[in-house]
């Protein structure tokens, strides 16, 4: 739980629900696990005749979906590493920006078992890529 307090902007309330309702993250091998846990997986919408979209499952713990969009909006606001993946994806990649929210929620849950799994502290060098271009 300590290693979760590292990250700036997520609060105590934040972690214990998501720790509450998601259990030991040490059981996740990856991120990806923890968001089909919450439902937050993406699968296409059909009905008979037709083949509709893609959109989010929703088929699982919804307290887990509440809790990890609600961290994801405070980090957002807060913490300036989030802010900045948040704008890069509105930006640069041209994103709607309940989109990117998502996408950043992705980047959290990841960023959350792997602080786990590593026992190590939150550290922003780790998270933004710096992307270099060649010549």
């Amino acid at each position: 739980m300590n290693q979760l307090r590292s990250i700036k902007g997520l609060g105590t309330i934040y972690i214990a629900a998501i720790l509450s309702s998601a259990g030991d993250l040490k059981q996740y091998a990856h991120g990806r696990q923890l968001l089909r846990r919450a439902g937050l997986n993406l699968a296409e919408s059909m009905s008979g005749k037709r083949k509709g979209e893609i959109v989010i499952s929703k088929r699982g713990d919804a307290k887990l979906r509440k809790y990890l969009y609600l961290a994801t909006l405070t980090l957002v606001g807060t913490n300036p590493v989030f802010r900045q993946l948040h704008e890069n994806n509105v930006r640069v990649k041209h994103m709607s920006k309940q989109r990117s929210i998502f996408k950043v929620l992705g980047k959290l849950a990841r960023i959350l078992v792997g602080i786990v799994q590593n026992e190590d502290s939150f550290t922003p060098e780790k998270t933004i890529c710096s992307y270099v271009q060649a010549a």
